[in-house]
């Protein structure tokens, strides 16, 4: 892949009010079927933080992660979202913003960070 035509991603993560975790997972689903129609957009995925790691030992011995079950302050989810170009993700982002802002707003405990550059492998 050459420089000039390499694939945008934004990893999002969001942190979410437990009483708006249906709610959330509902937009989820809307907000899937809008980027994957969207011209230009090569993959959206979204995952809900379920597990976390367990000590370096335990890792280094090949043990599972460790599932939560303590009732959280807020829900972590992570959006990965690929797209052919820049140009592209801000135009579909504006088009994101226009239709789920306020839904997503509402279910959030602050606004989510985004990370975003240009992936480096096919």
């Amino acid at each position: 892949m050459s420089k000039t035509n390499k694939n945008f991603v934004e990893v999002c993560i969001y942190e979410v009010k437990p009483e708006k975790v249906v709610e959330f997972e509902n937009l989820i689903q809307k907000v899937i079927k809008h980027h994957s129609e969207y011209p230009g957009v090569v993959d959206t995925r979204y995952m809900k933080r379920t597990h976390r790691p367990c000590d370096f030992g335990d890792v280094k011995k090949g043990k599972p992660a460790i599932e939560l079950t303590r009732k959280p302050k807020f829900y972590t989810y992570v959006l990965y979202w690929e797209l052919n170009n820049k140009e592209t993700h801000g135009k579909a982002t504006k088009s994101g913003l226009d239709n789920f802002f306020k839904e997503f707003n509402r279910c959030l405990t602050k606004p989510p960070k985004m990370i975003l550059g240009e992936r480096l492998s096919e």
